[in-house]
């Protein structure tokens, strides 16, 4: 690091650049912290919301006032206290007025303030602002000594550190903000509920943010909304100070006639913007990817009324709204970070307890502030009472020493023992209060102010009467703006998100039409349209040629099997289309090297297979323990050395039919198979040489069923079965006569 030096002519000194940039990016840090991003813990407001109450009580804007426009009060705020842009602190002002981003406004706004479809406010001349009586609740004492002030950027006024706050602003209204290095996102809550909180924290001081959550369930936000979160996931967030809430648009179905509905929204999460909410609905609809929905309509005028048409009455409402809350901002999660100033200083992230803890301290300093303030007065007071019963005791000398006296002030002083305030007291009485009604009003005013000494007194001598003070001001807050009341009813609510299986709600969300899947014996993959296609018709590559095909709908999952026991799902709505030769599916799934396709079949949900490897081992596996979640699919049938997956037919039946590359055919019971997820399984059939070529199950009582190369069927019964019928892995005998020569039971 260079040496300090002075060059010749100025002031200058080389430092460290690394240093430099280290101190002054800190100090930048710290001051976008603690001036700027971050609330107070005691007051729940940043030091711009703080600046424009001070601004506002200055101009006397009480809620019993007139109005004065807001330009006025920016121009204030700006010129004393805050030197920044004027157009953000309007933003920030016209934010406490608007009722639909605050839960309890501070800002009584007349004139255009916004609205919920994220319409701007009027130019700050335009519109005209007063405070609020919650507002006025935190500023409650500022006057008498209850925080401490601080100069002005410019040294030439006063503000405060942070306001008396008699309401639990931090949580009621909530907050966010983005720092240096840190974030703060607090939703509002119901002031009641804190109230209750509140009121248990002070009667068990050492109850903890679990306890507390009995009387703060959740948010409360201004819109409305349903929460649907896991009561664990609740309790999680208000114990870390960390989490979320999962918000949801309250909506109810409303009969059009003819047996159909509508879905009215009544009700949209927090923060979103209503008008964006339905573009955002119009385009999802205009891509078809909301194949349940006809139309959206906005039919708000004061209250929120989004009208949901069905495409056909027969669509199920939840499963609808399931489809949009996974689309749409219907559904939406606002995230908890109690990250906020500990004593205006430190930030650190707290619990429910810790942030009303900090309330109620606050309260409690408050409170003590207030009354020796109070009880200053009330001392000045009594002292200068005092100094006027003697005068009207002594009236005629009194008289005398003002009259003759150089300095009467001195004489009275050493006369009657009477302190500099009580002799400048008598001094300046007016010759009107010389009446005798005049000292029994004074007596009176003694007595009364003593009293009010001796209550003061002994309130700052009991922490216990101090808290009982604090109780009773939260009582009366909580009944000023109880459940019962307009304002303090709670406007969120609770449920729980129905019970519906992701599956279907995607499966909802794919418009359903016929098609026919194609796929080639070297992987390539299209979908037809249409189930009146003719697959034999296909053209394939030059060296390629049709493997299977078959008809589904686009609402369908497909499993596919390759030799190495794994197994894929493929979306049939995402496959590609019939023009050409469609697509190689391993740019779909990632099959593994040297791996092919052993068959592709639709997903049944509760449908069962019956797996099984060249090698002549096998077991039952259901379909849904089949589905792969991922392109790298799922391992069902272990295969080993040489081994390869050869089958995967319906398990349906109570008999199993087996026939080896060795034309010999073996017919058991079907309850000789285990039923697995995973695994090799039991070997179905015992071979010299070769492996299995084909495998069915069927039922005894229908008989056992083949197709020859000519599509003629053939059925057996059991009775004629009788020859072929053993035990699993025994090695079997030649088929029947007519069975295919290609060892299949489909020639």
């Amino acid at each position: 690091m260079a040496d300090t030096m002075d060059p010749p002519g100025g002031d200058e000194r080389i430092v460290d650049l690394r240093t430099a940039l280290e101190e002054r990016y800190l100090s930048y840090a710290i001051s976008t912290i603690t001036q700027r991003a971050l609330p107070d813990a005691r007051d729940g407001l940043k030091p711009v919301h703080r600046r424009i109450l001070h601004a506002m009580r200055l101009l006397k804007l009480d809620p019993g006032q007139g109005y004065k426009k807001s330009a006025r009060i920016v121009g204030d705020v700006i010129g004393k206290f805050h030197p920044h842009g004027d157009q953000s602190v309007y933003d920030a002002l016209v934010r406490l007025a608007q009722d639909f981003a605050v839960r309890y406004p501070l800002v009584d706004g007349q004139g255009n303030f916004g609205s919920v479809d994220g319409d701007s406010a009027a130019a700050m001349r335009y519109t005209e602002s007063r405070m609020t009586e919650i507002a006025s609740r935190l500023l409650e004492g500022i006057t008498e000594n209850a925080v401490d002030f601080r100069q002005t950027y410019d040294g030439e006024d006063e503000e405060p550190i942070v306001l008396p706050s008699n309401f639990p602003n931090l949580l009621a209204n909530g907050s966010s903000g983005i720092a240096v290095g840190m974030a703060t996102n607090i939703p509002p809550h119901n002031v009641a509920e804190l109230c209750d909180a509140s009121l248990h924290l002070l009667a068990n001081p050492e109850a903890t943010a679990k306890d507390l959550i009995r009387f703060v369930p959740g948010p409360d936000f201004p819109t409305g909304g349903v929460l649907v979160d896991d009561p664990a996931a609740t309790e999680q967030a208000y114990t870390t100070g960390r989490g979320g809430f999962r918000i949801r648009a309250k909506w109810e179905t409303e009969d059009s006639g003819r047996g159909t509905y509508q879905i009215v929204i009544t009700e949209i999460p927090y923060g979103v913007q209503k008008s964006r909410l339905v573009e955002k609905i119009a385009e999802l609809l205009l891509a078809r990817r909301l194949p349940l929905l006809k139309d959206v309509r906005d039919e708000s005028a004061e209250d929120i009324r989004l009208v949901l048409e069905p495409r056909v009455r027969t669509v199920d409402p939840v499963l609808l709204m399931e489809s949009m809350f996974k689309l749409t901002e219907l559904e939406s999660r606002f995230s908890l970070n109690m990250n906020v100033l500990d004593m205006g200083l430190t930030p650190r992230v707290m619990d429910l307890a810790e942030v009303l803890k900090a309330w109620l301290h606050h309260r409690k300093e408050v409170l003590i502030r207030r009354s020796q303030f109070r009880l200053d007065q009330i001392e000045h007071r009594l002292e200068v009472l005092g100094g006027y019963l003697i005068a009207y005791l002594n009236l005629d000398e009194v008289i005398r020493i003002i009259r003759e006296e150089d300095d009467a002030k001195a004489v009275m002083m050493a006369r009657w023992d009477l302190t500099e305030v009580q002799a400048d007291a008598i001094l300046n009485m007016r010759l009107r209060s010389l009446r005798r009604l005049e000292e029994i009003e004074i007596r009176t005013e003694f007595d009364k102010l003593s009293e009010e000494k001796t209550h003061i007194e002994a309130l700052l001598g009991s922490e216990k009467k101090q808290w009982g003070v604090i109780a009773t001001e939260i009582s009366e807050l909580r009944k000023t703006y109880g459940p019962d009341t307009e304002l303090g009813k709670r406007r969120t609510t609770f449920a729980q998100a129905p019970d519906t299986d992701l599956a279907d709600i995607e499966t909802a969300m794919i418009e359903r039409e016929p098609i026919t899947v194609v796929l080639s014996e070297k992987g390539w993959i299209r979908a037809l349209k249409g189930h009146n296609n003719d697959i034999a018709a296909q053209n394939f590559k030059s060296d390629d040629r049709l493997m299977l095909g078959f008809t589904c709908e686009t609402t369908d999952k497909l499993l596919m099997l390759t030799t190495g026991g794994r197994v894929y799902t493929l979306g049939a709505d995402k496959l590609p289309g019939g023009r050409g030769h469609g697509e190689p599916v391993r740019i779909m799934v990632d099959i593994e090297e040297g791996q092919d396709i052993v068959d592709l079949f639709v997903y049944r949900p509760g449908a069962k297979r019956l797996i099984v490897s060249d090698a002549g081992n096998g077991f039952k596996v259901a379909e849904d323990d089949m589905i792969a979640n991922t392109r790298k699919g799922k391992q069902v049938l272990n295969v080993s050395g040489g081994q390869e997956a050869r089958l995967c037919v319906p398990a349906e039946g109570d008999m199993v039919a087996v026939i080896g590359q060795n034309r010999r055919m073996l017919v058991f019971p079907a309850d000789q198979l285990p039923e697995m997820t995973r695994g090799k399984g039991v070997r179905l059939q015992r071979y010299k040489d070769g492996g299995v070529s084909d495998a069915r199950m069927f039922m005894a009582a229908d008989g056992l069923t083949w197709t020859d190369s000519s599509n003629r069927t053939f059925t057996k019964s059991m009775d004629e079965l009788r020859d072929w019928i053993g035990d699993r892995a025994q090695a079997g005998r030649q088929p029947p006569t007519g069975f295919p020569r290609n060892n299949r039971f489909k020639g």
